[in-house]
């Protein structure tokens, strides 16, 4: 029995998907899918510096979710300004001589507030001058901040952090260190994704962002990889946050599974990519959304 079990040695939950190791940077992590994502490493090990531009809420977090056996520590920037990027790669490289493992970017906004069918109504599709009219509301500056924020700020943060990647690469044999996209899945949806025209195409940016990073970077031992979720109950998603930073959501999702998204489905999502189970994977996307992708058409 002895020697079946020396067998099988390496191939224990414990060592595959094992954080503690992790030294992570992660944007927007004050609520929504970053806050789940940080609780999942923090929960399993890993040290998370948490780059949130809203200071009351990562006080929140601090108190509540910052109870180990990892390590939040708190950053306030916006990393939609370059020199705010700038600034907290250089705080981080000052206090992690060895580099990092993870960045996961994750920090996004959704703004079109003038084509949103929840507020507006969904226009006549068989109108053409309807579809005009009701689409020829949405504002520039959602198009400009939306792609600041979900798109150029990915990039600065990826090559900011880049140096700081290379380093943390050989801190167990055979990791390296990966960046994570955090995107959507509805930048693979064909619909208009209920009004949200200019969310999506960002999201659709951010994927392909991605690719492009992974194939850059293929040299240079640092991986990339994208989840694209589907609907999980967020501020973006929900409207707000409850004085614990979480959001409840109302409305059923159009998934197969019936459902939205839970923090055990993204956590275990990152925590798959961030280990040394995951270590394997490169220039992939993954989709936990409950199969909305298979139920909705999707460019896949």
């Amino acid at each position: 029995m002895a020697s079946l079990v020396s067998r099988n040695a390496g191939l224990e939950v414990s060592k595959l998907f094992d954080v503690s190791h992790v030294t992570a940077v992660l944007s927007g992590g004050g609520s929504g899918l970053g806050l789940m994502i940080t609780q999942a490493l923090v929960a399993n090990g890993a040290k998370v510096y948490v780059v949130e531009r809203r200071e009351e809420a990562m006080r929140t977090v601090m108190a509540l979710y910052n109870t180990g056996p990892g390590e939040i520590i708190p950053m306030v920037a916006d990393i939609s300004k370059k020199e705010e990027v700038q600034r907290i790669s250089s705080e981080v490289a000052s206090k992690e001589p060895h580099g990092i493992q993870l960045l996961v970017n994750n920090a996004g906004i959704a703004k079109d507030e003038e084509t949103r069918y929840e507020t507006h109504g969904q226009p006549n599709l068989k109108d053409a001058q309807a579809i005009s009219d009701f689409f020829m509301k949405s504002n520039p500056q959602s198009w400009a901040d939306s792609f600041q924020t979900n798109v150029m700020a990915q990039f600065f943060m990826s090559m900011a952090f880049l140096p700081l990647l290379a380093s943390g690469c050989d801190i167990v044999p055979g990791y390296t260190s990966s960046i994570v996209q955090i995107s959507s899945n509805s930048g693979f949806l064909k619909s208009n994704t209920r009004g949200y025209i200019s969310y999506s195409a960002s999201k659709a940016a951010t994927t392909h962002l991605a690719r492009m990073l992974a194939t850059t970077l293929s040299e240079t031992r640092v991986r990339v990889n994208t989840i694209a979720p589907g609907t999980f109950p967020t501020e973006m998603t929900a409207g707000s946050s409850g004085p614990d930073q979480k959001s409840t959501l109302v409305r059923t999702p159009s998934n197969a599974a019936g459902r939205a998204g839970r923090e055990s489905d993204i956590g275990a999502t990152v925590l798959l990519l961030a280990s040394i189970g995951g270590s394997f994977y490169n220039h992939q996307i993954l989709f936990p959304d409950g199969g909305e992708t298979l139920v909705e058409p999707a460019a896949i």
